[in-house]
């Protein structure tokens, strides 16, 4: 059976294998506000930090 000449060192090796692999983002709907957002962030809609469809913080309006 053929067998290599040289060993592989760990970075060839390693560079062989990082390629990335496409796949689409994942998102979720807010079940409070129906917008779309990736799982387990929060977000922001109309001024407000929604996570887990919950209000977590307002932005402050300086006036």
């Amino acid at each position: 059976m053929p067998n290599p000449k040289r060993k592989t060192s760990k970075t060839r090796r390693d560079k062989r294998r990082t390629h990335y692999k496409a796949h689409a983002k994942q998102l979720t709907v807010c079940p409070t506000t129906g917008e779309h957002h990736l799982p387990h962030r929060g977000f922001w809609h109309e001024g407000k930090l929604y996570y887990h469809g919950k209000v977590v913080m307002e932005k402050e309006v300086l006036a």
